[in-house]
């Protein structure tokens, strides 16, 4: 089993006083100061009964103690099992069970709900505070095989799984990632992404493997990060296509300083108008492609292609495999099928679902569930999730398609798209449209005409004031529907 030293205390040993945590009212934290502060919070824990390998489950927005709980859990040995903070009682009650949790740290904004869960599970429950105590004396070497991590899939449809991830599979992440896009001496990264999501997590450890500034937010807040920014330094920025959206209008007729090298777009694509702006206004936008099964991005479109392969979330990051297969066979260039991906960045499996990791992994290849094509340079193109797509008259129909097309109409903000039934086509597509100037569904519907197959042209158009979204920002489709069921039942 490969070990090495742990990373925090290895940082901290080699640029001690370098900035590792910014905030945005400019208070900084050394990776000195991160160390002792996760050392002593440490002790702390291990004097409230954590023990090696137990699973401690963590319920905290962004914060600077959320990125010390992280690395305190991984002095003591312990696995931690990240909360999504916007999820009902009954959803974390869940995963607590579900993952045999020990412990349960809160942000104090949480007590309440952290009570009721130990009344209900009998978990013991540690406010998230940094205590002024003598250090943890610990083991010095992180063994890369051990589970550092499970974090639960965002449970669109049915009940979330745990995906374990490990120490290797943060490390080889954060490898591949500066593999792809180079690392500066004047790298900041800046963080809003939820962290107890993979996007968010795996940049944590890019800072402390790197040895670079984290520009820390609680939320995403459009000025305040637009601030950072024009001002601060920030050179990269892990996005999903909303927060581009909305960043780019506050940009509006001026330009990013030269110092900021590019967004990170993951979460999903982004439409063709979208990136097109990007490009129009020299701002690059590096696609990416990725799930908390492959420990975040897996895939990232480089410099060099970001103009020429617009839409393409790259290839498979160094040492990442990656093939297209549809019944059983790869498929060849431009075909359309389900994407297969391999190597060290992969989650070991599922905690505690054996029919599951039976159904997703085939020889070691993580079946995805989302649908692509590789182009005839290799580079992969994401059409959609399996489990979205709508088939129409015997043709295959892709929501995130439709999406992109419509977002490119003036006067529409948002779009979602899903399949509803029916009784000729089996199938045909239904959009739920977030407007920000007048426009008859009228219009929309002659624009999609002119812009779509006539089998791809939504059957219905609904407008709503805001679109349902998971923390990380992606649509969730089967919360249309149901907006759907009560609008039929009304």
């Amino acid at each position: 089993m490969t070990t090495t030293p742990n990373w925090l205390d290895k940082r901290a040993y080699l640029t001690p006083h370098q900035e590792a945590i910014v905030l945005p009212d400019d208070t900084t934290y050394t990776f000195l100061d991160l160390q002792n502060d996760a050392k002593r919070l440490a002790k702390h824990f291990s004097n409230q009964g954590f023990q090696k390998g137990d699973h401690i489950a963590l319920l905290s927005d962004n914060c600077y103690e959320f990125a010390v709980a992280v690395h305190a859990l991984s002095y003591i040995g312990a696995v931690g099992c990240l909360l999504n903070t916007r999820l009902t009682k009954s959803e974390l009650a869940f995963q607590l069970e579900d993952a045999n949790v020990q412990g349960l740290i809160f942000q104090s904004k949480y007590e309440n709900t952290a009570l009721k869960l130990k009344e209900e599970l009998e978990v013991l429950t540690v406010p998230l505070q940094i205590p002024h105590v003598e250090w943890l004396e610990s083991d010095s070497e992180l063994k890369l095989d051990n589970v550092s991590h499970i974090l639960y899939t965002s449970g669109t449809t049915g009940n979330p799984k745990g995906v374990q991830l490990t120490y290797g599979n943060h490390y080889w992440n954060a490898t591949a990632s500066v593999l792809n896009l180079g690392l500066h001496s004047n790298d900041r990264w800046l963080l809003s992404l939820p962290m107890f999501h993979v996007g968010g997590l795996s940049i944590l450890f890019k800072s402390v493997i790197y040895g670079m500034p984290v520009h820390l937010h609680e939320r995403f807040d459009v000025d305040t990060i637009h601030h950072d920014i024009m001002n601060k330094g920030v050179t990269v920025m892990s996005v999903v296509a909303l927060m581009v959206e909305e960043l780019m209008k506050r940009l509006g007729d001026g330009q990013y300083p030269d110092t900021f090298r590019c967004f990170l777009l993951g979460g999903g694509p982004a439409s063709q108008s979208l990136l097109e702006h990007c490009r129009d206004k020299n701002v690059p936008v590096f696609q990416s492609y990725g799930m908390t099964e492959t420990a975040s991005q897996f895939c990232t479109l480089d410099e060099d292609s970001m103009l020429s392969k617009i839409g393409s979330s790259g290839k498979a990051l160094f040492p990442g495999q990656l093939k297209i297969v549809e019944e059983g066979q790869e498929c060849s260039a431009n075909e359309i099928g389900e994407i297969y991906v391999k190597g060290p960045t992969i989650t070991p499996g599922y905690w505690n679902r054996t029919d599951a990791n039976e159904d997703t992994f085939d020889h070691d290849w993580l079946k995805t569930g989302d649908l692509g094509y590789l182009d005839e340079d290799g580079y992969l193109f994401v059409v959609d999730r399996r489990k979205d797509l709508i088939i129409s008259g015997g043709e295959n129909v892709y929501p995130a398609q439709i999406e992109s097309v419509l977002k490119g109409m003036n006067g529409i903000q948002d779009v979602g798209v899903v399949g509803v039934d029916d009784d000729k086509w089996g199938q045909v597509p239904a959009a739920f449209v977030v407007l920000n100037d007048a426009v008859s569904k009228g219009d929309i519907q002659a624009f999609a005409e002119a812009n779509l197959a006539k089998y791809k042209v939504p059957k219905a158009y609904y407008f709503v004031d805001e679109l349902p979204r998971n923390a990380s920002k992606k649509i969730q489709r089967h919360k249309l529907l149901e907006l759907l069921r009560e609008e039929n039942d009304a």
